[in-house]
C-alpha cells in the first residue's frame, strides 16, 4: 500500500504516537509542528513493506537526547543535514526508503520532513514499536553482527552548539558517540543511522508500526482515554496527584521518579520512558510494557512534562498488545538501564534475532 500523508494525519499520528511513547518519543508540540510543515512543503509518502524488495536499502532517522535537557535545538535543516551525510557515506548504493526509530510524538513523524524534501517514501516501519531509551534497542540487534559496521550521522545544536558528523565503527561505540555529541549540541540531536536491508528490518523490528499509532491516535481523538485504553487493551494501575518528583540528565537522558499519592498510589521510575511502576514493593508494570500517564483532561504526558501537584492517571499496556522488536528481550540491553534507576527489571532472554 502506498499513499500521501496529508494534514489530517498529523494529529492521529502524533497522538497515537504520545500514547506509545511511554513517557519519550519526544514532544507533541514540536511533534505537531514538523508534520504540518512536511505537508505544506511537498507530500511525505508512506508505504507498506510489501511495496519494496528485499535487498532494497532503508536506513533510520531518529532524535538522540533528553527531552527535559536545557537548551535542546533542533530544526527541519538539521534533520535532513544527518540524512543527507549519511547518503553520503553509502559508496553510492542507492537509499530507497526511511523509517523512525521508535513511536513517540514527535518519533513517529520523523522522517515526514526528510520524504517531503527528499521524495524518498517512509517505510511503514520502526525499529521498535513503543519508545526505548537507548540507540542499540532500536538497532534491531544489528550489535549481534560482528562484521556490521555502523554509520551514524547527525546535526543538531543552536548557534552556539551546533554539531554534525558522521561516525562509522562497531555499534556500542558508534552510539556511544551520538549520545555524549547530543549532550555538547545541548541536549537534542537529529541523527540518520544503521542502513540496512528492508528484509533485515521488517524480519527483526516492528513492521506496520506507524500504521498501529494511527490507528491509535484515530481512537484516541474520537473516544478520548477510555478509548486509547479500550484500544490497547489497557488497565488503569494508578491514579492521584503528583507529590514528588525528580529528573536528571545522565549520559544524554532523563532519569527521574515520581510518585503519586491518592486513589491508586504508586511510584514510577523512568529512563526517558516509564521503566517500572511500583507500590510499596508490588511491582505493577514493567518496560517494555506500555506505562503511559495521562493528566486530568486525559491527554498524553511524557515523564520530562510531569510536575508535582498534578494529577494523573496511569496505564499499562501489556506487551502482547504491543508491537516490539526482538530487541526487547535481550537482557543485556536492560543493564545501564537498571543501573540508572538501580531496579533490575530485564526479562527472560528470547531468540528473537532474524540473522538470516
Amino acid at each position: 500500500m502506498k499513499r500521501i500523508l496529508t494534514d489530517d494525519d498529523v494529529l492521529p499520528m502524533v497522538m497515537g504516537g504520545a500514547i506509545l511513547g511511554g513517557g519519550g518519543g519526544g514532544l507533541t508540540e514540536p511533534g505537531l509542528r514538523i508534520a504540518r510543515l512536511a505537508v505544506q512543503v511537498g507530500q511525505p509518502q508512506l508505504w507498506s513493506a510489501d511495496e519494496f524488495d528485499d535487498d532494497d536499502l532503508a536506513t533510520t532517522v531518529a532524535l538522540i537526547g533528553a527531552p527535559a535537557a536545557p537548551r535542546p535545538h533542533m530544526t527541519p535543516a538539521q534533520l535532513l543535514r544527518a540524512l543527507e551525510l549519511l547518503r553520503g557515506e553509502l559508496g553510492g548504493r542507492p537509499l530507497v526508503a526511511i523509517h523512525p526509530n521508535e513511536n513517540g510524538s514527535e518519533t513517529s513523524v520523523n522522517g515526514w520532513f526528510q520524504s517531503a524534501m527528499t521524495g524518498l517514501p517512509i517505510l511503514d516501519f520502526a525499529c521498535n514499536g513503543r519508545a526505548h531509551p537507548s540507540s542499540v534497542m532500536g538497532a534491531m540487534g544489528l550489535h549481534l553482527d560482528p562484521d556490521y559496521v555502523s554509520i551514524q550521522a547527525y546535526a543538531g545544536g543552536d548557534r552556539e552548539h551546533y554539531t554534525e558528523g558522521v561516525t562509522r565503527g562497531f555499534l556500542s561505540g558508534t552510539s556511544g558517540i551520538v549520545r555524549r555529541a547530543s549532550v555538547e549540541a545541548g541536549g537534542m540531536l537529529a541523527c540518520a543511522r544503521n542502513p540496512t536491508t528492508v528484509g533485515y528490518a521488517t524480519a527483526n523490528g516492528a513492521p506496520g508500526a506507524l500504521s498501529a499509532a494511527l490507528e491509535l491516535g484515530h481512537r484516541f481523538i474520537r473516544d478520548g482515554l477510555a478509548g486509547a485504553i479500550d484500544h490497547l487493551g489497557a488497565d488503569v494501575i494508578a491514579e492521584g496527584e503528583v507529590v514528588d518528583y525528580t529528573c536528571v540528565q545522565e549520559d544524554g537522558v532523563d532519569v527521574g521518579r515520581l510518585t503519586l499519592a491518592g486513589v491508586k498510589p504508586a511510584t514510577l521510575h523512568f529512563v526517558n520512558e516509564y521503566m517500572v511502576a511500583e507500590h510499596e514493593g508490588e511491582r505493577l508494570g514493567t518496560f517494555p510494557e506500555l506505562i503511559a500517564t495521562f493528566t486530568d483532561d486525559g491527554q498524553p504526558i511524557p515523564s520530562a512534562h510531569v510536575r508535582v501537584g498534578q494529577k494523573l492517571t496511569v496505564i499499562l499496556a501489556h506487551r502482547d498488545h504491543l508491537r516490539l522488536a526482538g530487541t526487547m528481550w535481550m537482557p543485556e540491553l536492560y543493564a545501564p538501564l537498571e543501573a540508572a534507576i538501580g531496579i533490575r527489571f530485564a526479562p527472560e532472554p528470547v531468540d528473537a534475532v532474524d540473522r538470516g
